[in-house]
């Protein structure tokens, strides 16, 4: 009794603060869930309540000038326009396709927001979304046969028997903890579960998958992806997705060393040294009065004007829209593939790879020299806001002898693996080819050393080409694979 008169006081008391912060622009709906959340949740209302969605209808945002919008629809449906984005705009949108839809207090509300929900406002950047890798994160993983062994025997526990290592199946949850915790679960309701809460007992549905907010996630209402990757709920914020940190949630390495690279670049020293005064909230961003640097989301994504206001390149969310080449987590470095479900690449040995094993990469599934030169364009475009012409073009000649030299450095590790096989030094196909040591240095080759050298020399920093896991270890690798063949040769001749 003493626990529920708490209770009914404390709502009391944010019930008369709620009143006090009252903005007419909220639905009845969403204070009726203000009412409650304040006293239960109230970091996330706190959050929201600093939010862009707090403080302008869609209806006002319609007014923006086009290049000053967040907002991509051109109509709004009318139950909506007039009101703030709030609780219950997002979380009772399309109840009947959403699998986690329950019962809460009168309402018909889903736990997970997805882009479906967010499309209402922003379909243009729902649909850039779609066509990007990251959105199809969680089944280009999952359901790739080659990359499926390599999770497995990267999380699959192991224990000695008979004197061999033996891996065992990895665990979901520890799918879910590791490498699904970037590129997203596969969310599913799987019953209702009763709680006791302070407001007491209640249904809530039981998730599986959850909490994640990967960037392919699988939604309970068939859709692919997370704006919360970016975006995190429940301030949304463009300044928190615009900052490095935000991107450095995945891209940290050793396998996609983005993050560290920026950190010890020159680009990474002024966003550190100055970045503080920086204008992160600016729509449309203008380069050298908002920033004088660029973050990631300046190279990959955010809409740049100059001083005049004339745009430099336009918004997007697919983010391989300025890359030419896809640089990272293959076993080549190779032109970005047409489709974001990369599934359906197969090569001539039937596996799920955008290159032969031998580097040849399979041109059907990939984008042409017409389209790799538009997008290099674009990024040009970005880089010459602030380097002259001799610089942008010396840089990306650079680049490109880089992704030449580290293709090749794979194709010799390649090759002493295809040795191995050969010769029977090691099993390789058609088993696992993740499991064995001379399988695994093979793999530190391409995905550790490769990347660190080409992120090194495509975000400028430097020590990441040689020592940090660079160039000095792409040779040495190479001749601890050379060796590790030529003891198991005489290890052989023995027996």
């Amino acid at each position: 009794m003493k626990l529920k008169s708490f209770w009914v006081w404390s709502l009391a008391l944010f019930l008369l603060a709620g009143k006090a912060w009252a903005n007419s622009s909220i639905s009845e709906d969403t204070q009726t869930c203000l009412e409650c959340h304040e006293a239960l949740t109230p970091g996330i209302v706190a959050d929201w309540r600093e939010s862009l969605h707090a403080q302008i209808t869609p209806e006002e945002a319609l007014k923006k000038a086009p290049l000053a919008r967040r907002i991509s629809t051109s109509q709004v449906p009318e139950d909506k326009k007039g009101v703030v984005v709030g609780c219950a705009e997002c979380h009772t949108l399309n109840p009947d396709s959403h699998q986690d839809t329950f019962e809460h207090n009168g309402f018909r509300i889903h736990v997970v927001v997805t882009p479906k929900d967010c499309e209402t406002c922003h379909p243009k950047e729902v649909k850039e979304y779609e066509h990007n890798l990251m959105s199809k994160a969680y089944r280009n993983l999952k359901n790739n046969p080659v990359y499926h062994g390599l999770v497995e025997t990267s999380l699959g526990p192991q224990k000695l028997e008979k004197g061999r290592l033996v891996y065992l199946p990895s665990h979901p949850l520890t799918q879910a903890d590791a490498c699904f915790s970037c590129h997203g679960t596969k969310v599913e309701v799987k019953g209702l579960t009763s709680r006791d809460t302070p407001m007491g007992e209640m249904e809530f549905p039981v998730l599986s998958g959850w909490p994640n907010q990967g960037t392919g996630r699988i939604n309970p209402d068939g859709s692919e992806g997370a704006c919360t990757s970016c975006h995190p709920r429940h301030s949304f914020s463009i300044e928190i997705a615009r900052k490095p940190y935000t991107c450095a949630q995945c891209h940290k390495g050793p396998d996609v060393p983005a993050y560290k690279v920026y950190v010890v670049s020159k680009h990474g020293n002024i966003f550190q040294s100055q970045g503080k005064q920086w204008n992160f909230k600016a729509v449309p961003w203008k380069v050298g009065e908002d920033f004088k640097a660029p973050t990631c989301a300046t190279c990959h994504v955010s809409l740049l004007v100059d001083k005049d206001g004339a745009v430099i390149v336009e918004r997007t969310h697919q983010m391989n829209d300025r890359n030419a080449w896809r640089l990272f987590g293959l076993i080549y470095a190779h032109p970005h593939p047409k489709e974001s479900d990369t599934t359906i690449i197969k090569n001539k040995a039937g596996l799920s790879l955008p290159t032969e094993l031998t580097g040849e990469p399979v041109t059907e599934f990939l984008i042409d020299k017409k389209e790799m030169k538009r997008r290099q364009t674009r990024m040009k475009r970005v880089c010459s806001a602030c380097h002259a012409t001799t610089w942008v073009e010396g840089f990306f000649t650079r680049l490109h002898k880089t992704i030449e030299i580290t293709n090749q450095q794979t194709l010799a590790a390649t090759q002493i693996v295809l040795m191995a096989w050969k010769e029977g030094l090691a099993q390789g196909l058609p088993s696992s080819i993740f499991d064995e040591a001379i399988e695994k240095m093979w793999v530190e080759q391409w995905l550790f050393y490769a990347n660190s050298v080409r992120f090194a020399s495509a975000m400028s920093g430097a020590d990441y080409g040689v020592f940090a896991n660079g160039r000095w270890f792409l040779n040495k690798n190479l001749q601890a694979m050379k060796d590790w063949v030529e003891f198991k040769r005489r290890t052989k001749k023995k027996d």
